[in-house]
C-alpha cells in the first residue's frame, strides 16, 4: 500500500511551510513516528514524523515551499525493511579501456568575439533594477538571448567589491533565508513602517537586586532547581507597571483599541534557527520561582527546536535581554501587534549620585520602545519610571517586605 504523506497544519493562520532539511534519503526505510524532515513555518521550525513504516519516496526538495495539505512524500508500507536496506548488487567489472588513438593535432578554434554593448543591453525592467543598484550594464553578464541582460540577471547582480590588492581570501556565499528568518525580517520592517515607534530610556541602580541574589541564590537554587536571575525581577516589575499603565498593555485593531486585563509576556530567546519569542501566559500570577522555571522551560524548548506555534502565539508585551550578549544600549523594535517592548542591557559599574554623594554602583540602561499611536509620552515615561522604582526597591515593592516568603524559601 502506498501512503501519501501530506503537510499537516502547524497552526490556524499558516498556509504553507518550507522544507528546511530532509532527515532521510529517497529510498530509505523509515519507522512510524520517526522524524523524517524539519519544516519551517513563519513562526517556528517543526519536525515532520513518519505516519507509517515503509520505504520512503521524497516528492519535495530542501528549500521548496509546500502548501499545507500537499503531498511531500510517499511511504510504501508493504516494502520489507530487509529488502529496502539490502545493499545493491555489485556492478560487473568493466573491461580495461583501450588506449586512445593518436590523431594529428588541430588548431584551437578562435575565441568568439566579445559581445557588443547592444547584445548586452538590458531589458527595461532590468535597466530599472540596475539603476536602483547604481550598476552599469557592463558590470553584469547577461544570460538572455545574445547576451541580453534579463530581469533575473539584474536582481541577482551585486556591486563590485573593488580590486583586491593584498591577495587575501575574498570568497562569498549566497544562501537562502529560512522561512522563519524571512518572516522575522518582514515583521520587523512592518513594525518600523506601520507604527509610530518611539523609544524612551532610563537607568536602573541594580545594587539591591545584586544584594538579594547574593543572599538567597544558593538557597533558591537548592530548593527550586532553577537560578534566581534578573528576569524574574524584571517580569514582576513589568507586570506591575502594565497594571498601573494599561495603555501599554493594549493593541490597535483597525480603528479600535484592545486592552487586556492579563499580562502575557513574550520573552525574546535565541534558538538554533534564530530569534524566537515564546510567551509566558498570565505572568502577573507567577511567583519568582514560577517565572524562572517557565523561562528555563521555554528557553530549553527553543534551543532544542521543540517550541510549538501555540507557545509563540499571542503575547501582550515583550521583554528582550540584549545584555546577555554585552549590549550597552539599544532601541528594540516592537513585536507587532503589541504596542511596547522593554530592552534590558548589560550591567556596568558606573558613578552615580546617592544621598548627595558620588558612588560606584552596578547600573543597567533600560529602553522602552512603544507605539505612539496608542501610548502617549506620559504613559510611556510613567511606565518606565514604575519599572525603575520597582527594580531599585524590590523588597518593598515586589516582595511586600518579606523576601523569604516571596522567594518561597
Amino acid at each position: 500500500m502506498i501512503l501519501e504523506m501530506k503537510v499537516p497544519s502547524p497552526g490556524e493562520s499558516i498556509k504553507e511551510v518550507e522544507i528546511a532539511t530532509w532527515l532521510v534519503k529517497d529510498g530509505d526505510y523509515v519507522e512510524k513516528d520517526q522524524a523524517i524532515a524539519e519544516v519551517d513555518s513563519d513562526k517556528a521550525t517543526l519536525e515532520l514524523p513518519a505516519e507509517a513504516s515503509g520505504v520512503i519516496t521524497l516528492k519535495a526538495s530542501e528549500g521548496d515551499t509546500v502548501a499545507v495539505g500537499a503531498v511531500v512524500c510517499l511511504i510504501d508500507t508493504a516494502a520489507a525493511k530487509t529488502a529496502a536496506a539490502a545493499p545493491a548488487a555489485p556492478a560487473p567489472a568493466e573491461k580495461p579501456a583501450e588506449a586512445p588513438k593518436v590523431e594529428a593535432s588541430k588548431p584551437a578554434p578562435a575565441p568568439a568575439p566579445a559581445a557588443t554593448y547592444a547584445a548586452q543591453a538590458p531589458s527595461p525592467a532590468a535597466r530599472k533594477i540596475l539603476d536602483e543598484k547604481n550598476l552599469q550594464p557592463s558590470d553584469v553578464i547577461g544570460t538572455g538571448k545574445g547576451g541580453r541582460i534579463t530581469k533575473d540577471d539584474a536582481v541577482n547582480a551585486v556591486a563590485s567589491m573593488g580590486t583586491p590588492t593584498t591577495g587575501g581570501n575574498r570568497g562569498s556565499e549566497r544562501t537562502k533565508l529560512s522561512m522563519l528568518r524571512r518572516k522575522v525580517a518582514e515583521r520587523l520592517v512592518s513594525a518600523k513602517n506601520e507604527t509610530a515607534m518611539l523609544t524612551t530610556f532610563n537607568e536602573v541602580d541594580m545594587t539591591n537586586i545584586y544584594a538579594l541574589r547574593e543572599q538567597y541564590k544558593d538557597e533558591f537554587k537548592n530548593k527550586h532547581g532553577v537560578g534566581l536571575g534578573f528576569m524574574s525581577f524584571f517580569t514582576k516589575a513589568v507586570t506591575r507597571a502594565l497594571q498601573l499603565y494599561p495603555d501599554v498593555n493594549s493593541m490597535i485593531d483597525g480603528q479600535e483599541k484592545i486592552s487586556y486585563n492579563f499580562c502575557d509576556i513574550s520573552v525574546a530567546v535565541s534558538g538554533p534557527k534564530g530569534l524566537m519569542v515564546p510567551v509566558m501566559r498570565n505572568a502577573e500570577n507567577l511567583s519568582f520561582r514560577g517565572v524562572e522555571a517557565e523561562i528555563k522551560r521555554l528557553a530549553l524548548r527553543a534551543r532544542d527546536g521543540q517550541i510549538t506555534v501555540d507557545e509563540m502565539t499571542g503575547g501582550t508585551f515583550t521583554i528582550s535581554n540584549g545584555g546577555v550578549f554585552g549590549s550597552m544600549l539599544s532601541t528594540p523594535i516592537i513585536n507587532p501587534p503589541q504596542s511596547g517592548i522593554l530592552g534590558m542591557h548589560n550591567v556596568v559599574d558606573r558613578p552615580i549620585v546617592r544621598n548627595g554623594q558620588i558612588v560606584i554602583a552596578p547600573v543597567m540602561y533600560v529602553a522602552l520602545s512603544y507605539d505612539h499611536r496608542i501610548i502617549d509620552g506620559r504613559e510611556s515615561v510613567g511606565f518606565l519610571v514604575a519599572v525603575k522604582e520597582a527594580l531599585e526597591n524590590p523588597v518593598e515593592i515586589l516582595m511586600d517586605n518579606n523576601p523569604k516568603k516571596a522567594l518561597e524559601l
